[in-house]
């Protein structure tokens, strides 16, 4: 079992930055891959970028690609989400999530852990 706790949400303007984090309970978060989802009120959650335990490829949602940046620091036990260029539409509860095997990234379904959320708003 492992807990995450993300943080850095908040409300920025359109054209903004925001650098999310996602702290974990464990030590062996090196054995986990990380992914970053996010859903708006009223529809699917949605996959944003995934870092594989080592970090040594990423994996991003067309939407995202050339704004946001994934990384980890396995010492510190932490992912983040540098976002830039933020939109409007990039406004949603983002969540991140552990994964213990397997290489489909992109599908929450299979992801093993979850943190609680953090909101992001982007005012246009």
């Amino acid at each position: 079992q492992v807990q995450l706790v993300e943080s850095g949400g908040g409300l920025v303007q359109a054209g903004g930055s925001l650098r999310l984090s996602c702290a974990a309970s464990r030590r062996t978060f090196s054995t986990y891959a990380m992914g970053w989802f996010r859903q708006a009120p009223g529809k699917e959650r949605e996959f944003v970028v995934a870092i594989t335990r080592s970090g040594g490829s990423t994996y991003y949602a067309d939407s995202v690609k050339g704004r946001f940046t994934i990384s980890r620091d396995n010492a510190k036990n932490t992912v983040y989400l540098q976002m830039h260029s933020l939109k409007p539409e990039d406004t949603a509860v983002y969540y991140c999530a552990a994964k213990t095997r397997g290489t489909n990234y992109n599908n929450y379904l299979n992801y093993d852990y979850w943190g609680q959320g953090t909101q992001v708003t982007v005012s246009s």
